[in-house]
């Protein structure tokens, strides 16, 4: 089923609720399947229910293997990790980005993209770049210059920066925040203001600034 278009639906098969790229085009997240059902057998969309006890399966397969990468990780989600590098200064992480692609794809046959940064908020930022052009990236991309920061700041969406939700997203283009590079330029008090030091340690995030640290699992 690699390179063909993929639907899976809600509990009772209810809504779809993940797309492979290739069905994209035709089905929106969220469509009721049965309304679909003739897009569906147009396009040749394979369906499947849901299989929650596979998927946390496979999800501990992956960090698992992710795990052996560094000591220090965060299971962020289902389909997310955080990992620190700290002493990898003589290491290249794009290499070490691309073995653990490769390690990942041997071990589950799951496809994942890497994004680098000194931040956790920007490696969000470079991920997104690694994955959308995955064909110049081959996965991997690294915010490891001030220049590529900047540029890829001001490719990003204010919507899409991790952390700012529809609310917030709507508030700040009403004063003109388009990319999460306009956020970085706001001044630190009025953030702090309008938005709290959560928004204020998004920004200096942003800015390259580390301030969100790993999380433990309690």
């Amino acid at each position: 089923l690699i390179g063909k278009p993929i639907v899976v639906l809600s509990n009772n098969d209810g809504c779809v609720i993940a797309r492979s790229n290739e069905s994209k085009p035709f089905v929106p997240m969220g469509a009721v399947a049965f309304q679909y059902k003739a897009i569906l057998k147009q396009h040749n969309i394979t369906v499947f229910s849901s299989n929650y006890p596979l998927y946390g399966d496979m999800s501990q397969r992956v960090m698992d293997v992710l795990s052996t990468y560094s000591p220090d990780i965060e299971v962020y989600s289902i389909d997310e990790a955080f990992l620190q590098f700290k002493g990898f200064e003589n290491y290249n992480l794009d290499d070490y980005g691309l073995d653990m692609i490769t390690k990942v794809k041997q071990f589950t046959h799951i496809p994942i993209s890497v994004g680098i940064a000194p931040t956790k908020a920007l490696s969000k930022v470079a991920n997104k770049i690694a994955k959308k052009y995955s064909d110049r990236t081959k996965g991997v991309y690294s915010l490891d210059t001030e220049e590529k920061r900047i540029k890829a700041l001001k490719w990003t969406k204010i919507e899409d920066v991790w952390g700012i939700g529809r609310q917030i997203s709507k508030k700040l283009k009403a004063i003109n925040i388009n990319t999460a590079y306009d956020y970085t330029q706001l001044h630190d008090c009025y953030v702090r203001r309008e938005f709290s030091v959560v928004g204020l340690r998004l920004k200096h995030e942003l800015e390259g600034k580390p301030t969100l640290q790993l999380e433990e699992i309690k």
